[in-house]
């Protein structure tokens, strides 16, 4: 889907070059940039460096997704339904689920993938602190036997295979764990070998030949991480970049619009306001929050219309939830009366502290005494998580995990949750989310999660906002490259630079 500009901002030409400086030399490839059989490397500008050390047990698991690196045992088609990847077939017998293991796949330092391959990678997920948040609530236990491996959990869970999809399961070989560390340098069994690391800066991948899935076109990638949203557009506009991420919406218009893709987003801007102390922990303080906020404002002004005002916490992307989502019940609002909260939220995605500036704005207006916190994500995620703010604001993929928002519900508002900024603990929620996560796959469980939607919007704990739709900037040369809703995949083994 193509969008022509909204409107332009334009930069000064000493910031432009700034910004394309910093990409200057960075793409710098084996062999001058093109491999040895004469295909070009593929050149990527990503936006958040790892957090983690790219240890698949963290969100930088999706970053080894997006680059063919490393695989699960399914994958998720466009309906969110599992399909086949390193394992051929399943079957579920109550709470365990059997996965027939792929022959003939061998890990990139040359070992061959075996049924306790995945016993390890699964059993190291589950036993991790803190878990990978797709197993938020989960108690599984994994056996092998012969070329399967059986998946069991505490109670039977229909999402089993979709839980598997996640790229924070990924299977790597034996070499990748060593003490407390997973280390995926050269241990996955994907189209391309991650070979180097520098930090947060840069990456490099190889193509691995003994690929089961069929020799990738392009040679090898290339990646250099890069927060800033002006620099990242730069490279495109500048021929550094192949592929660059997230291109902010101020820059889109600023390049060329055939060479930007507009995608919509599984994604939702939330504040998500303090109930457990400050102003906030006050219902009727939350509801007047909420009716406070102008989303169709924000989405003109600071998105440019590159993004739909949220009806609920589930967006476009999710097309069924329209359909089955009920009006919400009000609650009843209270003067602010100077009541001073801060909110907090983070510079990596270039329109939210602008986007933090409009709400302080609206939320002035409204009679709250409103300031800033603004830091680089890394620097602010431990505060927020420990419930150092009275509101954050934060851009949250909602099927991100598994391909149903059970999972991110589950984590982001109950009581349990791993991701529960909003300090939540309310038993009509947590009862809400049990059910949605226990029903059958299909329309049953699509109306459970949207009742458990409800039930978290009328506790106002969180006020969506909008739903993105991801800016991706793809150089009139590149070809085969993946637009992805759920930002697992990027470049595949059809990839190419022309």
């Amino acid at each position: 889907m193509r969008h022509q500009p909204v409107r332009r901002r334009l930069l000064p030409a000493a910031a432009l070059v700034s910004a394309s400086l910093l990409l200057a030399g960075c793409f710098a490839a084996p062999g001058g940039g093109d491999a040895a059989d004469g295909g070009k490397r593929i050149r990527v500008a990503m936006m958040n460096p790892p957090r983690s050390g790219l240890s698949p047990l963290s969100d930088d698991a999706f970053k080894l997704s997006r680059w063919s690196t490393a695989e699960t045992l399914v994958t998720l088609d466009a309906d969110g339904d599992a399909r086949p990847a390193l394992a051929t077939s399943w079957k579920q017998r109550g709470a365990a689920w059997t996965f027939t293991v792929r022959d003939g796949v061998t890990f990139h330092d040359g070992t061959p993938l075996t049924a306790r391959d995945v016993v390890r990678s699964l059993t190291r997920a589950a036993t991790a602190a803190p878990k990978p948040r797709i197993l938020d609530g989960v108690d599984l236990t994994v056996t092998a036997s012969g070329k399967t491996v059986t998946v069991t959990t505490a109670a039977p869970d229909p999402l089993v295979p979709q839980r598997l999809s996640s790229p924070q399961l990924s299977i790597l070989s034996a070499r990748a764990y060593r003490g407390k560390t997973v280390d995926p340098v050269g241990t996955g069994t994907g189209a391309f070998r991650l070979t180097e690391v520098d930090g947060t800066s840069s990456a490099s991948l190889d193509r691995y030949d003994g690929y089961w899935g069929g020799r990738a076109k392009a040679p090898g990638i290339d990646v250099v991480f890069v927060p800033d949203g002006t620099a990242r557009a730069a490279a495109l506009r500048t021929g550094e970049a192949d592929i660059v991420e997230a291109v902010p919406v101020s820059q889109a218009a600023l390049l060329d619009p055939d060479l930007v893709t507009e995608v919509p987003m599984p994604r939702t801007n939330t504040l998500y306001l303090n109930t457990s102390k400050g102003p906030f922990r006050n219902p009727a303080l939350r509801a007047a929050a909420r009716r406070a906020l102008d989303a169709e404002s924000i989405v003109k002004g600071v998105y440019e219309g590159r993004a739909d005002v949220a009806e609920g916490l589930l967006g476009p992307a999710v097309t069924w939830a329209d359909g089955l989502r009920t009006p919400r019940r009000d609650t009843p609002a209270a003067a602010p009366r100077g009541a001073t909260v801060t909110i907090g939220t983070f510079t990596d995605r270039a329109e939210l502290p602008e986007v933090a500036q409009t709400l302080q704005q609206q939320l002035r207006k409204a009679g709250f005494d409103v300031r800033l916190e603004v830091r680089e994500y890394a620097a602010i995620e431990a505060d927020a998580l420990a419930g150092a703010f009275d509101a954050f604001l934060l851009s949250r993929a909602t099927v991100l995990d598994s391909g149903d928002p059970a999972a991110y519900l589950y984590s982001d508002f109950a009581s349990r949750g791993s991701f529960n900024l909003s300090q939540l603990a309310d038993p009509a929620v947590d009862a809400a989310l049990d059910r949605a996560a226990a029903a059958p796959a299909g329309t049953a469980r699509r109306k459970a999660v949207m009742a458990a939607e409800a039930a978290v919007l009328a506790t106002d704990a969180a006020v969506p906002l909008l739903h993105e739709r991801v800016v991706q900037g793809d150089a009139a040369a590149v070809a085969g490259v993946a637009h992805d809703p759920r930002e697992r995949l990027l470049v595949t083994p059809d990839t190419y630079v022309k």
